[in-house]
């Protein structure tokens, strides 16, 4: 069974490199002309640095080179900053991970316990606007979400920074990659406040998209279990209905949530995009935009794949954890 999940695997990021590689070709432009500027091009030169960046020859060749520097964990090198992609890429990998890991969190958090109360409140006041927020909040564009938070937050109430990760007037030595974490190992006063105050608007903007699919599921999945004979049998000892629901309902509720929290992990690096250029956020996402820009071919290559390496990691990892809650799947996976 896992041997078959990890070829499956395999093939995905397979695939994910045949689509990475042709999608940013497709991309009107040239890298060259961005490098050198649109206006009297030597054509010469240019020729020049297409030979160099190895740009023209044939687009097989170009690719079966690709996959040969990835099997040898060589990324590239940026056109633009002439840099390792890889070194930059975790500067970037991280910033987004902090943000995506703390909105996750949120959605979590907040999405759980929304699912089981509205669950426990079926046909109430309380079910029906908890799962009428959960609904907004799904089908909200992100984008006009966080310009509405922008406007409210920052401009009228003054209560949130706009961009970036942390004040203009802070050091920070970065040691870890995680601006809060940096900023709480650092000696620079109010700087672990400063860090968490910019995180904070862009975690709520992001955290709707975890927030909603969680608490829908989770309500979907209390409304079943507490159907299951232990259920009354444990309401028949005379145990406290709250414990039964956050106790023993809910752990049994969990293996569907823990399901659709892998699947939002997409979903999270696609609406980070959008975030990180709102907020400035220095990310993955923005980086990623800012290189189609470029036509940094090495950089937005190497960055799809990572991050398509990233959810089907997280998603074989939650595979596992599913495993570990669900006895049956155990059962399903032995020899």
């Amino acid at each position: 069974m896992w041997v078959r999940r990890l070829l499956v695997a395999a093939a995905t990021l397979l695939g994910v490199t045949f689509v990475a590689f042709l999608v940013v070709r497709l991309v009107p432009g040239d890298p060259v002309d961005v490098l050198l500027g649109e206006r009297g091009i030597d054509p010469a030169r240019h020729a020049e640095l297409l030979h160099q960046l190895g740009l023209d020859r044939p687009l097989v060749q170009q690719y079966l080179d690709f996959i040969a520097r990835l099997l040898h964990a060589d990324l590239g090198t940026s056109l633009a900053t002439h840099t390792p992609v890889a070194a930059e890429f975790w500067i970037h990998f991280s910033a987004t991970l902090e943000l995506s890991a703390g909105a996750l969190l949120l959605g979590i958090l907040l999405g759980v316990p929304a699912g089981l109360i509205a669950a426990a409140r079926r046909g109430s006041a309380l079910d029906r606007g908890l799962m009428a927020v959960a609904l907004a909040g799904y089908s909200m564009p992100i984008f006009w979400w966080g310009l509405l938070l922008v406007m409210l937050m920052s401009v009228q109430l003054g209560i949130t920074p706009v961009s970036g990760r942390l004040s203009s007037v802070l050091d920070v030595a970065p040691v870890t990659g995680f601006m809060t974490i940096d900023a709480a190992l650092s000696d620079e006063p109010g700087a672990l406040r400063s860090a968490l105050a910019h995180l904070v608007l862009p975690c709520i903007v992001l955290a709707t998209i975890p927030f909603a699919a969680v608490a829908r599921v989770t309500r979907t999945a209390t409304l079943e279990v507490v159907r299951r004979d232990f259920v009354r049998a444990l309401r028949a000892r005379g145990l406290p209905a709250w414990r039964v629901l956050f106790l023993h309902v809910a752990r049994n509720a969990m293996i569907p949530v823990v399901t659709v929290i892998g699947l939002q992990l997409g979903q999270l690096l696609s609406g980070a995009i959008l975030t990180e250029t709102l907020f400035s956020w220095p990310g993955v996402g923005k980086w990623l935009v800012d290189s189609v820009q470029r036509r940094d071919y090495p950089v937005v290559q190497a960055s799809i794949v990572l991050i398509a390496a990233a959810v089907v990691g997280v998603n074989l990892l939650l595979d596992a954890l599913n495993t570990w809650l669900d006895p049956r799947a155990r059962r399903s996976v032995a020899p």
